[in-house]
């Protein structure tokens, strides 16, 4: 983890795990994916991520921050689904979630983070009226009110940033941990 500042995180580096997950990617064949989470949900994660891949949820990449030198930006930009970054949260002074490493984020195109009209990555704004109802059907790597994604998640007791005020649909978080 070349983006670590033992120094500057909250949590320290024996706290986390490192995961090798296998993934449906959008070209509909398996890809090996990487995410660092804490400890203290590693067997969650891993299981949310086997149902994804059985029931073949597209998800288009999945590398470690340090493949964009720790720049949620480029990630974003990336459609690159990741979880630990050692950062703030954008415009705070708060430690994001994903810097204790109980955040994850899923196709960050497909899936876009808004605020006002700030749409992040730039390129999720052709994603700002996807059907995200029960039952829909439409791009791949959306996700939706009531499927497997929000489904497994909830089931590990974490929550879906597309219910916050300012919607991170591409956001699950475990809250208060």
């Amino acid at each position: 983890m070349r983006t670590y500042d033992a120094q500057a995180c909250p949590v320290p580096l024996a706290d986390l795990r490192h995961l090798t997950v296998t993934h449906v990617g959008f070209d509909g064949r398996a890809h090996r994916g990487e995410l660092v989470v804490n400890a203290d949900v590693a067997s969650d994660v891993v299981g949310v991520f086997e149902a994804l891949y059985t029931e073949r949820f597209p998800i288009e990449r999945m590398l470690l921050i340090d493949d964009y030198a720790g720049d949620d930006d480029l990630s974003m930009a990336g459609n690159n689904s990741s979880s630990f970054n050692c950062r703030r949260v954008a415009g705070s002074t708060s430690w994001s979630d994903h810097a204790y490493g109980r955040a994850i984020d899923i196709n960050p195109v497909q899936n876009p983070y808004v605020v006002g009209d700030d749409v992040r990555p730039p390129a999720a704004r052709a994603y700002l009226d996807a059907d995200r109802s029960a039952g829909a059907t439409g791009e791949p790597g959306v996700v939706r009110e009531g499927d497997v994604v929000r489904r497994e998640f909830e089931r590990i007791g974490w929550q879906w940033g597309g219910l916050f005020t300012d919607p991170d649909y591409q956001h699950f978080s475990l809250p208060d941990a």
